[in-house]
């Protein structure tokens, strides 16, 4: 039988997973496995990467490392050649770590993994993966064993545009969607989460691996987009009739998933662990922090010049930062980043600070970071600010932002030229936040435990290891979360350190490389969501 389960949740929060276990006066509750399951079994808060983001994440939650270890910071990869600063997509062959999926499989484990993201192209492992972030074109040849692919359309009503993210149909929905877009948005993630759930289904009876991993991402396009519907904080006391549906619709989907989360766990068998975690929690927020305006206001960067061209303007609205680079020394790269980057001179004549000057031009950029305020009120807009050095380690260090931010309210940033620096929003939106879920349950775990904690990412696959059986990598950063577990099972089965991680160099696949096309549409849907402008 399946030994270990994990569910992962994207941006699951206890601020509405509290409520749809709870029961609502009229409504009940929503989620009632999840209700029983965190009753009786262990719960504890799980802090994200220090740019709470879903790429960072989880990869740290499938490496065990922080993203100075594992190399991957944001959705774009960026790479500053001087005179020019080019931007690109990660994808798994920039995390320079061994996932958790090709440690197991190692140790003679079989895997399944389903739907997480940067797993493509995907490694050799003992077992299955279909990755998640990717479109539905890609999906076959990023698919393992090559096999896997031609059994997954023995699934009635298989669907690989709606399993994987639809580009396409995610595009029609980034301007300002219509009450019925809305409606449509959730609805389509209920089926989307349903074609993935079959998958694991399928797989899990057919396959039986040790390992079963699967993200549900439905729970953070909801909470995006359709927050208001969710915080019961914001929930209208006299709902118009279309408010009212809405919350229906968005009940209905945390109803769903629970069913799914109770097939899976009910078919794994009593005799399995059950782990679930999200990579970051959710907030909401009513601002944005046009954080590249406050640079230009300083001096630390030049927008380009615009000729008035159908071209510069497309480049003036694209997604990334439109600077003179020859006159930028310090911008925010991506919405999504969180982070100024410092351009430091490799040689003489290259635009950058000199390497000699570096500490003296941070603190000095810190310094006026600190003094950005609301000029309504001269409350601090960044409430944080973190040196790379202070909470990032690893070989990717060089990679990693200069300064990581803290944004008040958790809020966006805009790379945008654009007045004024503070921009209201009509209506509270989903915005991430630092701490998300960690749930443990099944044989051997502490049952009716209070919460406890908090675990960081790192902590979930030195866990997941554990339960499996297999040995701690010795450069792990993550622990076992101990008081997940009752004492006979930690006193029959101790913790076992093991070898360093390793990995395997991979030759890129032909055509694996996502298309341009698809790189653009992939940044549309990032947009949407908030992460680009």
């Amino acid at each position: 039988m399946t030994r270990t389960l994990f569910i992962g949740m994207d941006g699951s929060t206890f601020t509405v997973l509290g409520p749809m276990t709870s029961d609502l006066p009229g409504i009940g509750v929503t989620m009632p496995f999840l209700k029983k399951f965190m009753e009786e079994g262990s719960r504890a808060r799980l802090k994200s990467t220090p740019n709470p983001l879903t790429p960072p994440a989880w990869v740290s939650i499938m490496t065990g490392k922080n993203p100075g270890a594992h190399g991957v910071y944001d959705f774009v990869r960026f790479e500053d050649k001087g005179g020019e600063v080019y931007f690109t997509i990660y994808d798994a062959r920039d995390v320079k770590t061994e996932m958790i999926w090709s440690i197991a499989s190692r140790a003679n484990r079989t895997v399944l993994s389903l739907n997480f993201p940067i797993t493509a192209p995907p490694r050799p492992i003992n077992g299955a993966l279909l990755p998640g972030f990717v479109s539905w074109k890609h999906l076959r040849r990023n698919t393992l064993p090559s096999t896997l692919y031609e059994r997954l359309k023995e699934l009635p009503n298989f669907d690989p545009k709606e399993l994987a993210w639809d580009f396409e149909h995610e595009r029609q929905v980034i301007a300002e969607m219509t009450d019925e877009q809305l409606e449509q948005w959730v609805l389509y993630h209920i089926r989307r989460d349903e074609q993935w759930f079959r998958i694991a289904e399928k797989l899990i009876q057919e396959d039986n691996p040790d390992l079963v991993a699967v993200m549900f991402d439905g729970t953070d396009k909801l909470q995006h987009r359709v927050w208001n519907f969710l915080d019961p904080s914001l929930l209208s006391e006299h709902p118009t009739e279309w408010e009212a549906r809405m919350r229906s619709y968005c009940l209905q989907y945390f109803n769903t998933l629970d069913t799914y989360i109770e097939r899976l766990v009910t078919m794994v068998g009593p005799e399995a662990q059950i782990f679930m975690a999200s990579d970051h929690g959710f907030t909401h927020t009513a601002e944005v922090v046009r954080i590249n305006t406050y640079l230009g206001h300083k001096g630390y960067l030049t927008w380009k010049e615009s000729d008035g061209s159908e071209a510069a303007k497309r480049r003036e609205d694209s997604w990334f930062s439109y600077l003179d680079w020859d006159k930028t020394l310090a911008y925010c790269p991506t919405p999504s980043s969180n982070g100024i980057k410092i351009r430091v001179a490799e040689k003489p004549g290259d635009p950058g600070v000199q390497p000699e000057e570096y500490d003296t031009f941070r603190e000095k950029l810190i310094q006026d970071l600190e003094a950005m305020v609301d000029p309504d009120n001269g409350e601090r807009l960044i409430v944080e600010i973190m040196k790379r050095e202070d909470i990032y380690s690893g070989v990717a260090l060089s990679d990693a932002p200069d300064l990581t931010m803290t944004v008040r309210n958790f809020g966006f940033l805009s790379i945008r030229n654009a007045e004024p620096l503070v921009v209201p929003i009509d209506a509270p939106v989903g915005t991430h936040h630092p701490y998300g879920i960690f749930l443990a349950g099944g044989a051997g775990v502490m049952p009716n435990a209070a919460e406890v904690g908090p675990y960081r990412v790192e902590d979930v696959p030195a866990t997941l290891l554990y339960s499996l059986g297999v040995p701690v990598p010795v450069d792990f950063e993550g622990k076992v979360a101990q008081s997940f577990f009752k004492p006979e099972e930690l006193a029959d089965r101790p913790i076992q350190v093991g070898p360093p991680t390793t990995l395997e160099e991979r030759a890129a696949q032909e055509g694996d490389q996502m298309s341009a096309d698809d790189r653009a549409k992939l940044m549309d849907q990032l947009k949407m969501l908030g992460y680009m402008e």
